[in-house]
């Protein structure tokens, strides 16, 4: 690492306009990568296929509808001459408009379209894309025509797209929200360093994540897995998240050089030497975790994997060459620019005080690390992996307006996710819809004898579920559609694929943990020279993960914050793609985290070779780096989670409080408490492993530890162990 910090500084010029063009390429080309994203998901299900077919023949009658919701004026109802007549301009306004078509009480005749007293009726309009939402200037003129008709018509307007859009045309953006989170960084590193040089983690994550999108956009030239849009803000946040905490130790372990006397082109290669392998050796750890999303058989996320694999590399390559670069030529300039006193690098003595008082407690704080843990996990455990219902999508708006009406007109909201069936020539819509109507949890079947519904080959009707297809509460009605409906029918549907898609998922998650595991452990293994440390390091990294499940159960599932901070009732589920995203993007930070503190406590053991002394200087070093990291983080995830989509703030909710739960919980009670409690054995790795591993064994040492105190959570036999140095160690 030292001959790499050397090579970039002679070749510091080239180095940085290296850096700079494609910095400047990414600024160019970053409004050009979203049109490379494929929105939607591939995955080999029969809804799947079912969508691909009706996309070809019928548009987005696979779509979830907008729905307008068409309440009468008093004296009129959905027989009226003057009604019928504005439905039937409704249905011309869909039908001049390419691409969209409607089902409505005029081209169906069919009563599940009419509300409690024939007052209200509904309107089902699809868009000329699976995906989308109707055009708003379409849905408009649609009620125009109604109300024209029927004077005193009061028309709403709602759907599933339109409540996950917030009810609104606009909303804030995740762009918006990641600036925030930038700015709110921005102070946390000010206070962290007390100088301008604050601003270097931040150009490194500038760069960094400029030159993702440059990695994406080359990937969707380079690999036939669809990469989707929501790719951007995952490598928005993770980019600004490992950047940070990469650029974090770098600057600090120079700082410490700095005032240990040391002259700035040493501090620069002795930062670079000491902290370098943690880097290189993180990245690597969390670019395999998020890799390893590549089993599972569904697009979405192997597009992220895929992506993945090259987002904390980048960060790493990123951070290991631009901040040696602005240490060695304007780093001291920079320290001596003050924004507040100048804390000293040495061991911080708030977190001295607590690494000695785990020390000297080592069971107390397990066990209070565990109660918490556990309390979280068990209701992890409880976790229900479904689409969220209708109802907790929005707080209030125009949309949420609309389907607080269809409710009080008495419509089912399943209907808001109806179910299309494309049956083959020769199989008669009315009678087929007569036989699916009788379900017990079907509101209706809707045919329309009209050419946008009926095609020389085939024909489409419109199954109404009672319950919302896909949620926690979705009922009977997928299972009982699929067993009557013909043998040679296709049943597709958004929600009926992202039902499928969540199956998926929920029976693919235990294979995905087992490979992050694995995977995790054995490099650990090698870079830790020990069997206990990486066991304990993987060990507790799923408990984080539980416990971030726990709370996201806590305030959405169950609703024990989200109405009181957001206005949205508890949704009874937790949105598919969540948990498998939790996973991948906690798993590789806290394992940021759990490197950065083990390889300073390895460090401090090498030199000293005391257990305890070992802990209390690596958390006292560490402590205040990885909380810093971690609330930059958090502040982040908060600022993202004013996004008005109930996915997005599920995301950064449960993100930002396994970020802070790790950090606090995890590593500063249970990991140093853990050390201390397993004593030699943290270091001990047998010969048989080492041959597996293919690295040199560690033999116990049976003698006594050199001169310091002991605790009662220490092995009985004496100190632990006198291990040499780590070849090619993980230093921090």
């Amino acid at each position: 690492m030292e001959r790499f910090a050397a090579f970039v500084m002679r070749h510091r010029v080239w180095v940085a306009l290296a850096w700079v063009a494609l910095t400047v390429v990414g600024v160019l080309m970053a409004p050009h990568v979203a049109g490379r994203l494929k929105s939607g998901t591939t995955v080999n299900t029969a809804s799947y296929h079912a969508n691909v077919a009706l996309q070809k023949e019928y548009g987005g009658a696979g779509a979830n509808p907008s729905v307008l919701v068409v309440d009468l004026p008093h004296g009129s109802t959905a027989d009226s001459p003057s009604v019928k007549a504005g439905l039937a301009a409704a249905d011309q306004v869909a039908a001049a408009t390419h691409g969209v078509r409607d089902l409505s009480y005029a081209n169906t005749g069919d009563r599940a379209l009419v509300g409690t007293g024939g007052t209200s009726t509904l309107v089902m309009v699809y868009p000329p894309q699976q995906g989308t939402a109707v055009a708003p200037p379409v849905m408009d003129a649609m009620s125009t025509a109604i109300t024209h008709a029927v004077p005193g018509t009061t028309v709403h307007q709602t759907g599933i797209e339109q409540l996950s859009a917030g009810g609104t045309s606009g909303g804030s953006s995740v762009l918006t929200e990641m600036l925030v989170g930038v700015g709110l960084a921005l102070l946390v590193l000010a206070w962290v360093f007390g100088s301008a040089l604050a601003l270097l983690p931040l150009l490194s994550a500038i760069v960094s994540v400029l030159t993702m999108q440059l990695a994406i956009w080359g990937l969707t030239y380079a690999s036939n897995i669809a990469i989707n849009p929501s790719v951007q803000f995952i490598v928005a946040l993770l980019g600004l998240g490992l950047s940070v905490d990469y650029s974090l130790l770098l600057v600090n372990r120079w700082r410490e050089e700095r005032d240990q006397g040391a002259d700035n082109r040493q501090a620069v290669l002795r930062a670079v030497h000491r902290a370098g392998h943690s880097v290189a050796f993180s990245a690597l750890i969390a670019s395999l975790g998020l890799f390893a999303l590549m089993v599972v058989p569904v697009s979405f996320l192997q597009g992220v994997g895929l992506s993945g694999l090259f987002i904390p590399s980048i960060a790493a390559l990123v951070a290991l060459t631009t901040i040696p670069l602005l240490l060695s030529t304007v780093g001291p300039r920079l320290d001596k620019i003050r924004l507040r006193r100048r804390r000293s690098t040495g061991p911080g003595t708030m977190w001295t005080r607590i690494a000695r008082t785990i020390v000297a407690r080592p069971k107390t704080a397990a066990l209070l690390g565990a109660t918490i843990l556990g309390t979280l996990c068990a209701f992890g455990l409880t976790i229900n992996i479904a689409a969220p219902a209708s109802t907790s999508l929005a707080a209030s708006g125009p949309a949420q307006q609309g389907l607080v009406a269809m409710q009080h007109d008495g419509f089912p909201t399943g209907m808001l996710t109806s179910v299309p069936i494309e049956l083959p020539a020769g199989t008669d819509p009315s009678a087929t819809a007569a036989t699916l109507r009788a379900l017990p949890d079907m509101h209706g079947v809707l045919v329309a004898d009209t050419p946008a519904w009926h095609h020389a080959g085939s024909s489409v009707i419109m199954g109404l579920p009672k319950a919302e297809i896909g949620t926690a509460h979705a009922g009977t009605a997928l299972a009982d559609l699929r067993a009557a409906a013909p043998h040679n029918a296709m049943i597709g549907g958004n929600q009926v694929q992202s039902s499928d898609v969540a199956h998926i998922m929920s029976s693919w998650f235990p294979l995905l943990l087992g490979v992050v595991a694995l995977l995790t452990f054995v490099l650990l293994a090698r870079g830790m020279r020990s069997l206990l440390l990486p066991a304990k390091a993987v060990a507790l990294n799923l408990l984080s993960v539980g416990a971030a499940y726990g709370v996201l159960v806590l305030i959405w599932q169950l609703g024990w914050g989200s109405q009181a901070i957001w206005g949205i009732p508890a949704t009874g589920s937790i949105s598919p793609f969540v948990p498998m995203l939790l996973f991948g993007f906690l798993f590789g930070v806290s394992m940021d985290y759990e490197v950065f503190i083990l390889a300073r406590v390895r460090e401090a053991f090498d030199r000293t070779g005391r257990t305890n002394d070992a802990v209390v200087e690596g958390i006292s070093r560490t402590g205040r780096l990885v909380t810093s990291a971690a609330l930059i983080l958090f502040l982040a995830l908060v600022s993202l989670s004013s996004s008005p989509d109930v996915t997005i703030k599920m995301m950064a909710t449960g993100m930002a409080a396994g970020v802070l739960i790790d950090a606090l919980v995890v590593r500063t009670l249970l990991t140093p408490a853990l050390v201390v409690l397993f004593g030699r054995a943290n270091w001990y790795l047998p010969t048989w492993a080492a041959r597996l591993l293919r690295i040199k064994p560690v033999v116990l040492d049976r003698g006594p530890e050199p001169d310091g105190e002991h605790t009662d959570g220490e092995d009985a036999e004496g100190g632990p162990l006198g291990a040499p140095a780590l070849h090619g160690s993980v230093h921090a």
